[in-house]
């Protein structure tokens, strides 16, 4: 929208880069040219303000297809008036001198010819196709859209010219098309499940494998266990072996010790028998030379160092009998000893 500014008597417009003023007065086009601005006189002066700029019009209708199935198009197109003043003169592109504003709808206008103008071409492909057909013409809808609006005279006519054509979509009824989606479904679910499954099915492979390792694992450990236990009985039968040969050899030691301590002790007692046998003959040796009262008293003595301490001796008339009755016996006995020795 141009701005106008009020000086006094006059008027001044400023337009925009991408709007084309067309100033007309009596008739005649004085000025016409984009960003422009000028002084001009309410009363008599006619504006309109086209624009220049690219401008995108959404497109949605619907068709019908060759099997008697309703669709709907999605499109956009660009365009551009590329002869202003030639669209000044087919639509009402004049502004208010006071305001800037336009005093009628001109795009709204261009708009619905636009509309219609790129219905009928996508109609008459789309009726003579199938609804899967149809669905799946994006491209050829989008060419033939473009090609007709391109070569449509009435476009020209109006100034204006196409500067691209898109199909975004067409779909079917929401119904129908969920109907269509479900065979794409089903299979995107059967390759989901048969990778589930193939998925479970090597997961329990792998645990197969797994488990066959543990087991094989157990078994070597296993095996080894056994191998400890018979090394151990071995050892500890070879501990027993050595323990008992080990005693073998300090039994035998000890007998071989004791045996010959034995001997030590029995050769010890026979030199002491010895000893004592020649001592007691050497006495009796002695002894053959003595007289009889020399023997007496050492009988005496010897007899005396055998009885038990004596603290008072009571001799009666008795026992002096007896004890002399005892020597007249024992003397013979004696002097028989020493003949005989």
């Amino acid at each position: 929208m141009a701005d106008i500014l009020r000086l006094f008597f006059m008027k001044q417009l400023r337009g925009t880069p991408t709007m084309h003023i067309i100033h007309t007065k009596k008739g005649q086009v004085k000025r016409s040219g984009t960003g422009l601005s000028f002084m001009f006189r309410s009363q008599s002066a006619v504006l309109a303000e086209v624009p220049v700029d690219d401008r995108e019009l959404p497109l949605l209708f619907h068709a019908r297809t060759s099997d008697f199935q309703d669709v709907t198009v999605q499109a956009a197109v660009t365009y551009r008036i590329v002869e202003p003043e030639t669209a000044a003169r087919r639509l009402d592109f004049g502004i208010d001198p006071v305001t800037g504003r336009w005093r009628a709808t001109p795009l709204e206008q261009l708009a619905t010819s636009l509309t219609e103008l790129a219905q009928q071409p996508a109609l008459d492909l789309l009726v003579g196709l199938t609804l899967t057909e149809a669905l799946a013409a994006v491209i050829p809808v989008r060419e033939h859209l473009d090609e007709a609006l391109r070569g449509d005279e009435r476009l020209a006519e109006m100034g204006l010219q196409v500067v691209a054509v898109r199909v975004v979509a067409i779909r079917p009824e929401p119904e129908l098309e969920r109907a269509l989606q479900t065979p794409t479904r089903e299979a995107v679910q059967i390759d989901a499940d048969r990778a589930t499954y193939e998925r479970r099915a090597l997961a329990v492979e792998r645990e197969r494998a797994i488990a066959e390792n543990e087991l094989a694992n157990q078994i070597a450990l296993a095996t080894r266990e056994q191998e400890l236990v018979t090394q151990r009985g071995l050892n500890a039968r070879r501990q027993a072996e050595d323990q008992a040969a080990a005693a073998r050899i300090e039994a035998a030691g000890k007998a071989e010790r004791e045996q010959i301590l034995a001997e030590a002790r029995a050769h010890g007692v026979r030199a002491i028998g010895a000893a004592e046998a020649e001592s007691e003959r050497s006495r009796l040796q002695a002894a053959a030379g003595v007289s009889d009262r020399v023997l007496y008293a050492l009988a005496l003595r010897e007899a005396a160092g055998k009885l038990p301490s004596i603290g008072q001796l009571t001799i009666t008339p008795d026992v002096v009998t007896d004890l002399v009755t005892s020597l007249a016996q024992a003397r013979p006995a004696a002097g028989n000893r020493v003949k005989k020795s």
